[in-house]
């Protein structure tokens, strides 16, 4: 048995999420928390954390956008080719599904971190000859289906990855970090390792304890409608086990439900939110649970532009493995970051012309948001007075805005805010050029966030766990124009890293209120942001790289994982 095998499968840390977005052509992410793993993955292949994850295959990907002439999404499949990019492996695993066995495979492929330390990804895929047509496309879809689709897609990924893990030979973790409610079914799993290990045939107390101090988990919903839930009898039709329903101090079941994070919570060591007022408001929303933070982070290097990250490199000998070393951004020479901050500008207009047919100047104050499209981000916020956007940006200075985002196929409002979005791109004022780039996807983000002056953030809190965009506009050095929620309340200093819309004079968040919000933040463009773009340049790249200094040497992957390996893994 050679050495490199045994360092393989000698891993401690499990992690295990629904979508894991770790690059473009692998299309199995649909946002946030997708990325966030990709990043969490990335970060601890730097570090040489002895970690393996687990996803699903998605064949078909999330979605391909397409708006039509009025602005209106639509979807088509986004298939892939996994055999062109991953290595696929001849172990099986089954598993029961109702009253049938489905067969699962597993694909890989490793991340390299800075060192040449590898993290190994295993993509479970039901679509096998041996599975029948419906079985075959259990993990074609990602969030796709109807419950009975997605609770079987929450099996293969807890209790198939688990089991699968196991095939290949990984008798050594420790800790299996549960990246979001949809696999917490793998503590299933390793309850039944710990009643055949003591050649019993029912769960006792003792295995609870064991199961238990195996566990992390990671909440990212801050509303309680946002958790998975099952019916009990869908449960049992799928999982075919009687003791979710009869233990419930152990499962969490209520009213005839089985609430997946009530189910990982029950059976974790260690909890948390992934901002400190996300971990507040998860304390109010389940009573009687320990709930801890750990504010989420962006991989520094792999969002950045190609301009900033020479710029790193010419100022920083390692801060690819020491992101601490961002702070002295401060030192930078105001010359050298205006030229590379409008290289990459200069990349986002080619982008522009190329997608939308538009000639935009390098000179002109440009502001972006790409985010999912949900009523809750206020996507549009920025034109509910547009006639009011005019005017500022024919009295201090034009205006040019770029946005980007999907909505969820069955998310009306979502697709409601693409349009009105889509509309603003009509007008026909000198001032003011609005785009709005199809199909956001990871590359499209890494030439629309650096290539910005501003980044608009405008979620009704505290309803965004966190946002990582703003981050990775941070390290890029753009600063952020957001409401008070998220990680921002943590990384805003006014005028110093950027500026909060809505605040009450004290910098603290208050309830939201569109029309208070969106005056707000028309009156920090009028009175602050623009008059500094415009007439005061060297203070603008002052707090641009204040922006690096302060919050990309901190937001980043890299202290978020080290915080796991210290407060979560090995505590």
């Amino acid at each position: 048995m050679n050495y490199q095998y045994l360092q393989d499968v000698r891993r401690k840390i499990a992690y295990f999420s629904m979508e894991i977005g770790i690059l473009q052509s692998i299309r199995t992410f649909s946002g946030g928390l997708g990325i966030l793993a990709g990043d969490t993955i990335r970060s601890a292949a730097d570090l040489e954390v002895p970690m393996v994850a687990v996803t699903l295959l998605y064949r078909k990907g999330y979605l391909h956008q397409q708006l039509d002439d009025s602005g209106w999404q639509h979807e088509n499949p986004d298939d892939w080719k996994p055999e062109e990019l991953l290595t696929e492996f001849p172990n099986r695993i089954s598993l029961r599904v109702e009253n049938r066995y489905v067969y699962v495979r597993a694909w890989r492929y490793d991340v390299v971190g800075v060192t040449g330390f590898k993290v190994p990804i295993f993509f479970l895929d039901s679509d096998l000859p041996e599975n029948s047509d419906f079985d075959r496309t259990l993990t074609h879809n990602l969030y796709g289906g109807d419950q009975f689709y997605r609770l079987a897609q929450e099996k293969i990924l807890g209790i198939g990855g688990v089991r699968m893990l196991r095939n290949f030979g990984y008798s050594d973790i420790e800790r299996y970090h549960m990246n979001e409610g949809h696999a917490s079914l793998l503590t299933l799993e390793l309850l039944d390792q710990e009643v055949t290990r003591a050649g019993r045939n029912h769960i006792e107390p003792s295995d609870v304890d064991i199961v238990r101090e195996k566990c992390v988990f990671t909440t990212h919903t801050p509303v309680a409608a946002g958790h998975d839930k099952f019916p009990l009898d869908l449960v049992d039709q799928v999982l075919k086990r009687k003791e979710i329903s009869t233990m419930k101090d152990v499962f969490g079941t209520s009213d005839n439900m089985l609430n997946m994070t009530h189910l990982a919570m029950n059976l974790s060591r260690y909890i948390n939110g992934v901002a400190k007022k996300h971990g507040e408001v998860s304390r109010g929303m389940f009573p009687g649970y320990t709930v801890h933070s750990i504010t989420n982070g962006v991989h520094a290097a792999y969002w950045l532009s190609p301009h900033i990250k020479k710029m790193f490199d010419d100022n920083f000998h390692e801060w690819q493995k020491d992101n601490n070393e961002l702070r002295f951004a401060l030192k930078i020479p105001r010359e050298q970051m205006w030229e590379a901050h409008q290289a990459a500008k200069r990349d986002l207009i080619r982008t522009v012309k190329e997608m939308t047919g538009k000639d935009w100047d390098e000179n002109v104050f440009t502001l972006g948001s790409a985010r999912r499209a949900t009523p809750y981000k206020r996507g549009d916020l920025l034109f509910h007075d547009t006639d009011k956007l005019i005017q500022i940006a024919k009295k201090h200075g034009k205006i040019q805005a770029v946005f980007a985002g999907k909505a969820h196929p069955k998310d009306e409002g979502g697709k409601s805010i693409i349009q009105r979005i889509h509309q603003a791109t009509g007008l026909s004022d000198d001032s003011l050029s609005v785009v709005f780039l199809a199909d956001y996807d990871i590359e499209l983000a890494k030439i629309i966030i650096p290539g910005v002056d501003i980044w608009l953030n405008t979620p009704e809190p505290p309803l965004e766990a966190s946002g990582t965009s703003g981050m990775k506009a941070a390290v890029n050095g753009v600063p952020s124009l957001s409401i008070l929620d998220g990680w921002w309340i943590e990384g805003h200093v006014e005028g110093i890293t950027g500026w909060a819309i809505g605040e009450d004079g004290h910098g603290k968040p208050q309830a939201p209120d569109t029309e208070r919000d969106a005056n707000s933040l028309y009156s920090k463009l009028e009175n602050q942001i623009l008059p500094l773009y415009y007439k005061e340049k060297d203070r603008y790249l002052h707090v641009m790289r204040n922006s690096i200094a302060l919050n990309g040497s901190f937001f980043n992957t890299q202290r978020m994982v080290q915080e796991y390996v210290l407060k979560a893994y090995f505590c």
